[in-house]
């Protein structure tokens, strides 16, 4: 019995360690943008210094939508690629943006 105990402390332990989707979450409540579209609430991962453990960050999958991540990680090679041609801009907290078509700020992976 101490042994199937052990066994299923171990596997949850490895599976809490190994997961790559930040557990903490954000609800962000409904509201109404500036144009009169509505956007349903939501939930996010928590703020924090890496993109790793976000739903939006491949190769992890929201369990709330199902969707998966698009972003390249932080510092991995596809982050070289992505906003190519563009000039890298380095905001005030550290994250690096350029600025599209439309004039908006898009963010970029750390390179």
């Amino acid at each position: 019995m101490k042994k199937i105990l052990l066994i299923a402390a171990l596997l949850a332990f490895t599976a809490t360690v190994f997961s790559q989707v930040n557990s903490k979450t954000v609800k962000v409540n409904s509201y109404t943008k500036s144009n009169g579209t509505y956007v349903q609430s939501y939930y996010k991962t928590a703020p924090n210094k890496t993109n790793w453990d976000n739903y939006s960050t491949t190769p992890n999958t929201n369990y709330n939508t199902g969707s998966k991540g698009y972003v390249p990680k932080d510092y991995s090679p596809a982050a070289t690629n992505y906003g190519q041609g563009k000039t890298i801009y380095t905001g005030s907290r550290g994250g690096q943006y350029y600025i599209n078509n439309n004039g908006n700020k898009t963010y970029v992976p750390k390179r």
